[in-house]
């Protein structure tokens, strides 16, 4: 399990600083492109793309930062810079769309000139880059890796930026509708904030130790309970360290007659059970039916099997 989360880990940072250098380059083109042509759906997709440029440096730096081991001050090592991360592309995200739809308000009123040949060649090249990028984060792990996930969402936020672009060029082109420029700047605004808003969401979830949603509270009971020795179980927590890397803490009811082998039988048998749920990190206090709480040597001998046995 480790050795496929490396992986991941290793194949997520490349497809980040690849998708990086491209959209970083083709920003600069779109913006000096916007500018010359007065496309506001130009400019408004060369600011997503800024913000996804910003999205997968932070995303990459954030890999990098999270590569760094444990120690007494981080016992976790940098794994939430991560989560921190997705935080701040999804609040960008909704302070772009803003921004977008202020602008747009501004070229209805008041709609300007627009060179809507040069706009077409320029979000043409624009929807490729997107399609390629895109392409390139999909072959990622964006089902599990929130911080990927945002970085994609940037992407097919700003492809979509560059379909309503090359859409409002055609339209200006062949029937002199300026209005397309700015109601196509408006889709993508739409778009950018609902994916902001969902990114946002899910990140700061994690930050208050939300229970993972992958993750089946219920079934994580049951699976523990049927455990043989296991009586019941209470003070379950479960949330994500970061994302694809689920925790979970518990007390565990047993007999008291057991032997110190039986109880690392027990003990292995819940970690392997919740290996199979998603969750890699597990710390169980096993306790005494008759005397909870009580039963110290049991407990301690619970605590040193689970630190020396969930990373396997």
């Amino acid at each position: 399990m480790g050795h496929e989360h490396n992986h991941s880990h290793g194949a997520n940072k490349k497809a980040l600083m690849i998708s990086f250098i491209i959209i970083t380059t083709f920003m600069i083109v779109e913006a000096i492109g916007g500018f010359l042509t007065n496309s506001l759906a130009l400019l408004s997709d060369a600011g997503h793309m800024l913000s996804d440029a910003v999205s997968l440096g932070v995303g990459f730096l954030a890999f990098t930062l999270g590569e760094r081991v444990a120690n007494h001050n981080k016992t976790y090592g940098y794994k939430r810079f991560e989560i921190l991360a997705a935080v701040f592309n999804g609040v960008t995200l909704i302070l772009i769309s803003i921004y977008i739809f202020y602008e747009a308000y501004k070229r209805f009123a008041a709609p300007p000139e627009i060179a809507s040949m040069g706009m077409l060649i320029i979000a043409s090249l624009g929807l490729l880059v997107n399609v390629i990028v895109a392409w390139i984060l999909m072959r990622g792990d964006t089902e599990e890796n929130l911080n990927l996930r945002a970085a994609f969402l940037h992407v097919i936020g700003d492809l979509l930026g560059s379909v309503g672009a090359v859409t409002a060029a055609l339209l200006i082109m062949f029937f002199g509708w300026s209005w397309a420029d700015p109601v196509a700047s408006i889709v993508v605004a739409i778009l950018v904030l609902v994916s902001g808003w969902r990114v946002s969401k899910d990140a700061v979830h994690v930050l208050m130790e939300g229970t993972p949603k992958n993750v089946d509270l219920q079934d994580i009971i049951k699976t523990i309970e049927d455990v043989k020795g296991v009586i019941s179980i209470h003070d379950l927590h479960v949330w994500s360290i970061t994302s694809g890397q689920n925790a979970l803490s518990c007390h565990a009811v047993v007999n008291g007659d057991l032997s110190i082998i039986e109880t690392q039988k027990i003990l292995r048998a819940i970690e392997h059970e919740l290996e199979y749920k998603g969750i890699g990190h597990v710390t169980i206090q096993l306790e005494n039916k008759d005397h909870p709480h009580e039963d110290s040597f049991m407990c301690q001998n619970e605590f040193d099997i689970s630190a020396h046995s969930h990373e396997h």
